[in-house]
């Protein structure tokens, strides 16, 4: 156990206890994670989201080892007030990480540093350890787990009898992804064993836990379910830190002939797939609560077979059942579930299937010249406005080192070129803040933008905004070294930052976060300068479709505005001079889109090129200016 921890604040919002839970879910699954892990680390806040916060109930009745205060919104760390709970803040009050993805992993994380015995806690992210980790913007599976399955479960519990009729449609959802078939790193070495097993007609003996361990050392009792299913042996084996036993790794020679095709595909054991990961912890909770309403409402479960199946085996799993002892969630013993004839179920193909591609066939094919002839014939081509200030640029020579990109690892040509980049977003803030303004970097990276923002403007509050920990904290060192005292960092994904500001900045922000920013600064009636990137990462969202502007709407299809997309990206140096034009043209027809669907809110928006265009092959840049 290591000793120099420091303490940190954890945030957790509080609307109202249901049953055993606190509400919002996220903090119930904050505090179950918590006392999964038992994890003291942390300082832990509750905030009323009403007036109706009961002190007695929160020391009394909530957890009975984890100390808990209550503080009212206002009383909030400033950088805190600006973000989404659950949120964790360091003592200085300039770092602070928000959003229940962001927050779970660093309790995993702080977690296995302060006690790296606590090798399950880290295995909670998986595989390269990327559970949870893509945001939800982008991402159907962690917008599903992380947003939309807390949100329907609070709905129903607090839906009248007469409104919850129906098992809300992302609980659906997640019984239909239960039983689509696991992908998982070598899977194909385990599917070879499953067929061996299946010809063998062996039934494995599954280790699975008859009572929970209590305290750590003891001795689990076991007994044996005869399950025929490999996954729960492999799954189980982890758990138990147990190997599979050498009849089950080896191979018949007839087996490793097997044509890849014709081997059995996996079935859950968790919700990722065969290993028990933070996805079951963010679950649990949310299920829990719907499977007591629905049982005490009188509901029938026969459409939730495999939620069901899953229900009861992450109960089997080591500390599950005494960290929801603490958090006073009395698991139910539910009955194992046979599907009810098709007939009695209900229809899943009402169901959207959100974790499906919504976007047509992505194999594109054809060149951009139609599209853009199509365009052209409507009266609409690129178009670039002047820039205002083409040889404007920083003195560089006497900035501070830290303030420098090349302080970073990057090639002496690589730093010149990123100084030509901030050259022209700086000139672009400087003509348009003014003293006190709060100017947020969104994508911020390693800071290279807010650092030299924050360094020439002390009179401005700048927000640095990255959900990549690693970056962040290496721009935290750089600000550190140069000792400014008007900044902040926010680790976390653009939908979990609300707060008010004046000014909106990325440089190179790659494809829908491009939208995402420019959503952001409009609802903030912010102005922006955005240089964007990746364009052939821009497909249709659950929250943005494209086109983007009524104007490209009215003239192209989805799938030509992504034919301009892809090929908006063929601007590398080394390509053909020809090919290098079309590409530009391509980018500034895809801006031009966003520029024209800006000032439909009322937006004055240019789209200039970088001086010098070398700068970078993605050289476009948007100014945009509310009327």
């Amino acid at each position: 156990m290591k000793d120099s921890v420091a303490e940190e604040y954890l945030y957790l919002g509080f609307s109202h206890k249901y049953r055993d839970s606190i509400l919002p879910l996220h903090t119930s699954i904050s505090l179950f994670l918590l006392s999964y892990c038992d994890c003291k680390l942390f300082k832990i806040f509750l905030v009323p989201t009403g007036e109706d916060g009961d002190d007695q109930f929160v020391t009394k009745n909530l957890l009975g080892d984890l100390e808990v205060h209550l503080i009212s919104r206002c009383q909030l760390p400033v950088v805190v007030q600006s973000c989404c709970l659950p949120a964790v803040v360091v003592k200085d009050g300039k770092f602070c990480r928000a959003g229940l993805s962001v927050v779970l992993r660093h309790i995993i994380q702080k977690t296995y540093e302060a006690d790296p015995s606590k090798k399950h806690v880290l295995e909670l992210l998986g595989f390269k350890k990327t559970c949870l980790k893509a945001c939800a913007e982008v991402s159907q599976w962690t917008r599903l787990c992380e947003i939309s399955i807390p949100l329907a479960v609070e709905g129903f519990l607090t839906a009248s009898p007469e409104h919850c009729q129906t098992i809300p449609p992302d609980i659906l959802q997640l019984e239909r992804k239960l039983g689509e078939p696991v992908r998982v790193h070598n899977d194909d070495k385990i599917r070879r064993q499953k067929l061996q097993q299946q010809k063998a007609g062996a039934k494995a003996a599954v280790p699975v836990l008859g009572k929970e361990a209590t305290e750590e050392g003891k001795t689990v009792e076991m007994h044996e379910h005869p399950l025929p299913s490999l996954e729960l042996s492999i799954a189980f084996s982890k758990l138990l830190a147990q190997e599979v036993s050498d009849a089950v790794n080896r191979e018949a020679a007839h087996i490793r002939r097997t044509k890849t095709s014709d081997l059995p595909l996996l079935d859950h054991v968790f919700a990722e797939g065969l290993y028990f990961t933070l996805t079951d912890i963010v679950l649990l909770p949310c299920i829990h609560q719907f499977l007591v309403s629905s049982k005490n409402q009188g509901k029938n479960l026969v459409n939730l077979p495999l939620i069901s199946s899953w229900y009861r085996r992450v109960q089997d799993v080591p500390g599950v059942k005494k960290a929801a002892g603490k958090c006073n969630m009395v698991l139910l013993q539910l009955p194992e579930l046979m599907s009810a004839p098709e007939e009695q179920l209900q229809d899943f193909s009402s169901v959207p299937n959100g974790l499906e591609e919504e976007n047509e066939d992505s194999n594109l094919i054809g060149g951009p010249r139609p599209t853009m002839t199509k365009l052209m014939e409507n009266g609409i081509e690129a178009k670039f406005s002047p820039h205002p200030c083409p040889s404007w640029t920083l003195d560089w020579t006497n900035l501070p080192s830290a303030v420098s990109p090349g302080e970073g690892k990057m090639s002496r040509d690589r730093a010149l070129r990123k100084q030509q980049q901030l050259n022209n977003l700086v000139a672009a803030v400087t003509k348009l803040s003014k003293p006190g303004d709060v100017i947020v970097d969104f994508c911020s990276g390693g800071g290279h933008v807010g650092i030299v923002l924050a360094h020439m403007m002390p009179s401005c509050q700048v927000v640095l905004i990255e959900n990549k920990e690693l970056s962040l904290i290496r721009a935290k060192d750089r600000s550190d070294e140069l000792g400014l005292n008007n900044i902040w960092f926010i680790q976390a994904n653009l939908d979990y930052f609300h707060g008010t500001f004046n000014i909106g900045v990325a440089l190179h922000a790659c494809g829908v976060a491009t939208d995402m920013v420019i959503e952001h600064c409009i609802k903030s009636r912010a102005a922006f300068v955005i240089s964007p990137c990746c364009y052939g990462f821009i497909q249709n969202t659950v929250k943005f479709k494209y086109p983007r502007s009524h104007q490209f709407k009215e003239i192209l299809s989805y799938k030509e505005h992504m034919i301009l997309c892809r090929f908006a990206d063929q601007t590398a140096v080394q390509l053909p001079p020809e090919r290098r034009l079309i590409g530009k043209h391509c980018m500034g027809l895809v801006d031009l889109d966003r520029a024209w669907a800006a000032e439909e809110h009322n937006y004055s928006v240019q789209v200039i090129s970088m001086e010098p265009e070398s700068c970078s092959p993605k050289n476009n840049m948007f100014v945009g200016i509310p009327t």
